[in-house]
C-alpha cells in the first residue's frame, strides 16, 4: 500500500492497496497503520467506522462538521462513485480548492479528507457502498450540509441526479453555510 498526497487539498491522501490477483477474484489491504503513520496521521485516531449504500445517480453531499471538524477516510467498497472534496479550512494553503476522486471497488483506493474539508459523491453503479472512518463520534448539532449545485462550487457531477435527501436539497449556498459554520464556531466559544 503506498500513499499518495493530494496536490488540491492540502493535507489530503490517497491510500492505494496492493491487490493480489488471481482467478478467485483478488485479495488487498485497505487499511494499514503503519502507512497512515508514514504521512503523519494517528491510526489510532480513528475512533466509527459506518457504511453506506447507494443506487446509481444518488447523491450524497455536500457535508462537513462545524466545530473541531471531523477527519475520515472514505472508501467505496463495492461498485464506483465520482467523490468530491472542498477544502473550506480558512487557513489552508489549498482553501476553497476541489479535488475530484473515481473511487470503485475495482481500486480499493481510500481518500483521507481531513477536517475542515467538505465531502460529497454520486453514485455511478447501480450500486455503491462506501466505508467510512472518521476521528470523533458523530454530533448531529454539529452537521453543516452545502448546496451541491452550488454555481460557485460548480462540481461537474456526472450523471443527472437520481435522488438526494431532503436536507441536501435544501442546503444553502456555499456562503451561506459559511456563515452558518463560524455561527457555530462561536457558540462553541
Amino acid at each position: 500500500m503506498r500513499a499518495t498526497p493530494v496536490p488540491e487539498i492540502d493535507g489530503a491522501y490517497l491510500f492505494e492497496p496492493t491487490p493480489y490477483a488471481d482467478e478467485r477474484g483478488f485479495f488487498c489491504r485497505t487499511f494499514d497503520a503503519e502507512v497512515v503513520r508514514s504521512v503523519g496521521l494517528d491510526p489510532d485516531a480513528f475512533v466509527q467506522d459506518s457504511l453506506s449504500r447507494s443506487v446509481r445517480g444518488v447523491l450524497r453531499g455536500l457535508h462537513l462538521r462545524a466545530g473541531a471538524g471531523e477527519a475520515k477516510l472514505v472508501r467505496c467498497s463495492y461498485g464506483r462513485i465520482f467523490d468530491v472534496v472542498v477544502d473550506l479550512r480558512a487557513g489552508s494553503p489549498t482553501y476553497r480548492n476541489t479535488a475530484f476522486f473515481d473511487l470503485s471497488g475495482e481500486t480499493q483506493r481510500t481518500l483521507y479528507i481531513p477536517a475542515g474539508c467538505a465531502h460529497g459523491f454520486q453514485a455511478l453503479t447501480e450500486t455503491a457502498d462506501i466505508a467510512y472512518r472518521i476521528d470523533r463520534p458523530h454530533d448531529p448539532a454539529e452537521d453543516v450540509t452545502i448546496a451541491f449545485d452550488d454555481p460557485e462550487l460548480g462540481i461537474p457531477w456526472p450523471l443527472p441526479v437520481a435522488s438526494v435527501s431532503l436536507r441536501d436539497r435544501e442546503a444553502p449556498s456555499l456562503a451561506e453555510a459559511l456563515k452558518h459554520a463560524e455561527a457555530l464556531k462561536h457558540e462553541e466559544n
